[in-house]
Protein backbone atom coordinates (compact mmCIF):
# COMPACT_ATOMS: atom_id res chain seq x y z
CA UNK A 1 0.00 0.00 0.00
CA UNK A 2 1.29 3.47 -0.87
CA UNK A 3 -0.42 5.82 1.54
CA UNK A 4 0.25 5.83 5.36
CA UNK A 5 -3.29 6.79 6.49
CA UNK A 6 -6.35 5.01 6.29
CA UNK A 7 -9.82 5.77 7.75
CA UNK A 8 -11.26 2.83 9.79
CA UNK A 9 -14.69 2.44 11.60
CA UNK A 10 -13.54 2.62 15.22
CA UNK A 11 -15.83 -0.51 15.75
CA UNK A 12 -13.10 -3.01 13.96
CA UNK A 13 -9.90 -1.44 15.91
CA UNK A 14 -8.56 -2.28 19.84
CA UNK A 15 -10.64 -0.51 22.09
CA UNK A 16 -6.84 1.18 22.84
CA UNK A 17 -6.67 3.44 20.17
CA UNK A 18 -10.06 5.33 21.74
CA UNK A 19 -8.45 5.58 24.76
CA UNK A 20 -5.55 6.89 23.55
CA UNK A 21 -8.10 9.68 21.91
CA UNK A 22 -9.65 9.88 25.28
CA UNK A 23 -6.34 10.45 26.92
CA UNK A 24 -5.75 13.22 24.60
CA UNK A 25 -8.70 14.71 24.55
CA UNK A 26 -8.84 14.82 28.64
CA UNK A 27 -5.46 16.54 28.50
CA UNK A 28 -6.34 19.11 25.94
CA UNK A 29 -9.55 20.14 27.55
CA UNK A 30 -7.69 20.53 31.15
CA UNK A 31 -9.94 17.42 32.90
CA UNK A 32 -6.65 16.40 33.83
CA UNK A 33 -3.29 17.61 35.30
CA UNK A 34 -1.09 15.72 33.44
CA UNK A 35 -0.08 12.75 31.04
CA UNK A 36 0.24 10.02 34.01
CA UNK A 37 -3.57 10.67 35.42
CA UNK A 38 -5.21 10.78 31.69
CA UNK A 39 -3.77 7.70 31.16
CA UNK A 40 -4.77 6.28 34.15
CA UNK A 41 -8.56 7.57 33.73
CA UNK A 42 -8.89 6.26 30.50
CA UNK A 43 -7.28 2.94 31.28
CA UNK A 44 -4.25 2.33 29.24
CA UNK A 45 -0.81 2.77 30.50
CA UNK A 46 1.80 5.76 30.22
CA UNK A 47 3.80 3.64 27.49
CA UNK A 48 0.81 2.94 25.45
CA UNK A 49 -0.22 6.68 25.41
CA UNK A 50 3.22 7.42 24.21
CA UNK A 51 3.46 4.86 21.61
CA UNK A 52 0.38 5.90 20.13
CA UNK A 53 -0.70 9.43 20.91
CA UNK A 54 0.91 10.89 17.17
CA UNK A 55 -0.17 8.24 15.61
CA UNK A 56 -3.93 8.05 16.52
CA UNK A 57 -6.82 10.87 15.76
CA UNK A 58 -9.98 11.87 16.07
CA UNK A 59 -11.73 12.57 13.05
CA UNK A 60 -14.08 15.62 14.06
CA UNK A 61 -15.38 18.08 11.58
CA UNK A 62 -16.24 20.97 14.00
CA UNK A 63 -17.99 24.61 13.29
CA UNK A 64 -15.25 26.28 12.23
CA UNK A 65 -14.38 23.00 9.74
CA UNK A 66 -11.63 20.51 9.27
CA UNK A 67 -8.16 21.73 10.70
CA UNK A 68 -4.90 19.81 9.36
CA UNK A 69 -1.11 20.35 10.25
CA UNK A 70 1.60 19.49 8.38
CA UNK A 71 5.20 20.34 8.39
CA UNK A 72 7.65 20.75 5.11
CA UNK A 73 11.17 21.30 4.91
CA UNK A 74 11.83 23.89 2.74
CA UNK A 75 15.26 25.51 0.44
CA UNK A 76 15.90 28.82 1.75
CA UNK A 77 15.14 30.71 -1.63
CA UNK A 78 13.32 33.90 -2.14
CA UNK A 79 9.36 32.98 -2.77
CA UNK A 80 9.28 29.55 -1.67
CA UNK A 81 7.01 30.50 1.37
CA UNK A 82 4.85 32.76 -1.22
CA UNK A 83 4.50 29.80 -3.78
CA UNK A 84 3.15 27.28 -0.40
CA UNK A 85 0.73 30.20 0.68
CA UNK A 86 -0.59 30.75 -2.71
CA UNK A 87 -0.93 27.83 -3.61
CA UNK A 88 -2.41 26.62 -0.50
CA UNK A 89 -4.90 29.72 -0.90
CA UNK A 90 -6.30 28.75 -4.63
CA UNK A 91 -6.93 25.41 -3.53
CA UNK A 92 -9.66 27.04 -1.10
CA UNK A 93 -7.36 26.40 2.06
CA UNK A 94 -7.51 29.31 4.80
CA UNK A 95 -3.89 29.18 6.89
CA UNK A 96 -4.84 29.57 10.60
CA UNK A 97 -0.78 29.28 11.70
CA UNK A 98 2.61 29.53 10.23
CA UNK A 99 5.59 28.40 11.88
CA UNK A 100 8.83 28.63 10.09
CA UNK A 101 12.57 27.95 11.20
CA UNK A 102 15.81 30.19 10.84
CA UNK A 103 17.45 28.50 7.53
CA UNK A 104 19.85 25.75 8.81
CA UNK A 105 22.16 24.26 5.72
CA UNK A 106 20.03 26.48 3.05
CA UNK A 107 16.73 24.79 4.31
CA UNK A 108 14.31 25.56 6.78
CA UNK A 109 11.24 23.93 8.82
CA UNK A 110 7.79 25.26 8.18
CA UNK A 111 4.64 24.01 10.03
CA UNK A 112 1.19 25.02 9.08
CA UNK A 113 -2.32 24.88 9.78
CA UNK A 114 -5.01 24.95 7.58
CA UNK A 115 -8.77 25.10 7.56
CA UNK A 116 -9.99 22.58 4.98
CA UNK A 117 -13.48 22.96 5.28
CA UNK A 118 -13.94 24.97 2.11
CA UNK A 119 -10.83 23.29 -0.20
CA UNK A 120 -11.49 22.11 -3.67
CA UNK A 121 -9.56 18.97 -3.36
CA UNK A 122 -8.94 16.44 -0.73
CA UNK A 123 -5.96 16.42 1.85
CA UNK A 124 -3.89 13.87 -0.31
CA UNK A 125 -3.89 15.74 -3.46
CA UNK A 126 -2.80 19.31 -1.66
CA UNK A 127 0.32 17.19 -0.02
CA UNK A 128 1.49 15.84 -3.06
CA UNK A 129 0.96 19.12 -5.27
CA UNK A 130 2.65 20.99 -2.22
CA UNK A 131 6.14 18.19 -2.57
CA UNK A 132 5.94 19.00 -6.31
CA UNK A 133 6.70 22.76 -5.70
CA UNK A 134 10.32 23.68 -5.90
CA UNK A 135 12.23 23.88 -3.59
CA UNK A 136 10.15 22.10 -1.45
CA UNK A 137 11.93 18.91 -0.07
CA UNK A 138 9.64 17.14 2.11
CA UNK A 139 6.28 16.91 3.57
CA UNK A 140 4.84 15.03 6.34
CA UNK A 141 0.98 15.13 7.93
CA UNK A 142 1.12 15.90 11.74
CA UNK A 143 -2.56 15.82 12.82
CA UNK A 144 -6.21 16.68 11.85
CA UNK A 145 -8.74 18.42 13.68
Amino acid sequence: MKDNYLVIDKRVLADVYEKVVNAKNLLKDGKVKDVTEAAKTAGISRSVYYKYKDFVFEFAETSQGKKVTFSMIIKDKKGVLSEILNYISEEGGNILTINQSIPINEAASLTLTVDISSLDGDIKTLLEDLAKIPNVEKVDFIAME
